[in-house]
């Protein structure tokens, strides 16, 4: 029961007297916990805000980590970057929609996807809200039908294809390599 009260706590709308934000990851209420994403795999992120002032909404959907762990596929701003609403009425509602990805440079660890609103009525004259939408572990994996981020051939040397030479070129290389030094080795001594 104790844990039942919990849940339902942090799913409900978060409100101070100036406003109202509500929070979903792929449909669910946030804050969402305990998910998994395999990188560039798509998820859904809503945000609803009601103004209860007149006055600026700010709002910028964030992360707390330095790495960049999402990339937004479509949306009305990218990850950090603030969306103004000026000159709301009280009463104003919008929702907002973005589809992110992981990225592949954080995984086998969580990363949060936040959200920040800011409600300003006048000079000095404003309140905020934040929280966790929802706190994914990303995996080490891609997801099916992705493409996945290229990694660096430690062989290549920007030449192209035609240049590497015939398979099997390099072991021969090396046996006479050691041939002559062989050979040598006996002349001199």
């Amino acid at each position: 029961m104790f844990l039942f009260c919990i849940q339902n706590a942090i799913a409900e709308p978060v409100e101070n007297e100036y406003g109202v934000v509500n929070a979903w990851y792929d449909d669910q209420e946030g804050t969402v916990e305990n998910v998994e994403l395999k990188v560039n795999e798509p998820v859904e992120i809503k945000v609803t805000v009601t103004s209860k002032i007149n006055g600026h909404v700010n709002i910028i959907l964030t992360t707390p980590l330095v790495t960049e762990a999402y990339k937004v596929k479509t949306g009305p701003s990218q990850i950090d970057e603030r969306i103004d609403a000026l000159n709301v009425e009280k009463g104003w509602t919008e929702t907002f929609s973005w589809i992110i990805i992981p990225t592949g440079e954080w995984t086998k660890g969580n990363a949060p996807i936040n959200i920040f609103v800011q409600f300003h009525k006048g000079i000095n004259d404003d309140k905020y809200t934040e929280f966790t939408i929802a706190n994914p572990y990303i995996l080490d994996e891609q997801y099916p039908g992705s493409t996945p981020k290229p990694t660096p051939d430690p062989k290549s040397t920007n030449q192209p294809p035609s240049s590497e030479g015939s398979p099997g070129f390099g072991l021969v290389a090396a046996l006479m390599g050691v041939a002559i030094v062989v050979l040598t080795g006996r002349k001199l001594h």
